[in-house]
């Protein structure tokens, strides 16, 4: 079949050409004496995307998997307790990875399609009078089932309970497309990965970790040593790295922040809400529901979408990638052959979402979902029509 695919799923995202540009350039000396004239520019810049000034841009090679692991190794203990929460796949495999520590893990399950259950917070920390929980877990963005969750009012109960935890934050699938604020939100380890947000391969595990984070890592007693914090400090001082960074990606990083800082964070969280709107109001219209619960939880990253009693949505994912060359992202675990996701950040314009849409409807209709043909695609373009004056003064 002729024709570009269609990149519509979480993450991976579609990589900017002026990425892969950065990229094609002649393999480098990591060691050479005019190294750092690079690497520090581009550390203290990756702190802008976090938005601290006081914390540290740590990057390992690795994913977001690798992140999760780095914020346990260097601040915890083994039986430390933790509170944490699941609703989803990810938001799981961190809880399942602070377990495999050896931690005191306090979880709390919750409905898949809500989010982090800030009273059942409240009430474990409240009730937490002698300070044994070390850490508090936060999933900022459960990509398996579109869902997001405030960071910032899981920091005002730690700072209405005068509660010391560290707060951790898997950003992996929200910093550098929705709204994130590590200093305001007092974050300690935001932990995110190149290949969404920041609009590269999979490969770098881009890490903001906070001065308490680096006290607390002087009694911290678990095994590390790929993933050391205070390694990557010491030698990112002198604009090196303790073991061969992976400068090619490096080079494109250079390139996406840039992107990001030139477009301005608030107009990136902007597009990426007025993009998902379009998505949202695509699937209303096809008759169908959003996974996440309330528009309180509505991720402007990524939307799953449930199907109806019946309905296969594997079979809408299998066609539309078969047939029309169009990458859904599965459901996962319980929710698999019950819904699709569809991918709306990092590099990506209206016209892009259009292309999407289109091919769900396409492979909707090949297997026998009933809906108006169009009705998503139009829904998406009324609401993108109707808010293209808005979205011209939030970018100017």
């Amino acid at each position: 079949m002729t024709g570009f695919k269609c990149l519509a799923v979480p993450g991976p995202t579609n990589m900017p050409f002026e990425v892969r540009q950065a990229m094609d350039v002649a393999l480098e000396d990591h060691r050479a004496p005019d190294f750092p004239d690079f690497t520090i520019p581009l550390l203290n810049d990756v702190k802008k995307i976090f938005r601290t000034e006081t914390g540290h841009a740590i990057i390992f090679p690795g994913s977001g998997t690798g992140g999760w692991e780095s914020a346990i190794a260097n601040t915890l203990n083994a039986g430390d307790k933790v509170l944490t929460s699941s609703f989803g796949q990810f938001s799981w495999l961190w809880v399942d990875m602070c377990s495999r520590f050896g931690l005191d893990v306090h979880n709390v399950e919750v409905e898949w399609g809500r989010g982090v259950p800030l009273g059942a917070y409240r009430e474990a920390l409240e009730k937490d009078t002698n300070h044994e929980i070390k850490a508090v877990l936060v999933c900022h963005n459960e990509t398996a089932t579109g869902v997001t969750s405030s960071v910032k009012a899981v920091r005002e109960l730690l700072d209405d309970l005068k509660h010391p935890a560290l707060l951790f934050v898997d950003g992996v699938s929200s910093v550098g497309s929705l709204e994130f604020r590590m200093d305001d939100w007092g974050v300690d380890v935001a932990v995110s990965g190149s290949q969404k947000g920041f609009m590269l391969p999979t490969g770098l595990a881009i890490v903001g970790v906070s001065q308490k984070a680096m006290e607390q890592k002087k009694q911290a007693t678990l095994p590390v040593c790929f993933f050391d914090f205070g390694d990557m400090i010491k030698m990112n001082a002198q604009g090196y790295f303790p073991y061969t960074p992976p400068v090619t990606l490096l080079r494109g990083l250079r390139a996406s922040v840039d992107m990001l800082l030139d477009e301005g964070l608030d107009n990136v969280a902007h597009r990426h809400n007025r993009l998902a709107e379009g998505v949202r109001r695509a699937v209303t219209a096809w008759g169908l529901n959003n996974c996440a619960q309330e528009a309180q939880w509505h991720s402007d990253t990524v939307t799953a979408i449930k199907m109806n009693e019946g309905q296969d949505a594997n079979a809408v994912i299998q066609t539309a990638y078969h047939d029309y060359k169009v990458s859904l992202g599965a459901g996962l675990s319980v929710l698999n052959g019950k819904v699709f996701r569809i991918g709306h950040l990092g590099w990506l314009n209206e016209t892009m979402v259009l292309q999407a849409l289109g091919g769900v409807e396409l492979a909707m209709r090949k297997v026998g979902v009933a809906f108006e043909a169009g009705s998503g695609v139009g829904a998406a373009i009324d609401f993108y029509t109707e808010t293209a004056a808005s979205n011209k003064m939030a970018a100017e």
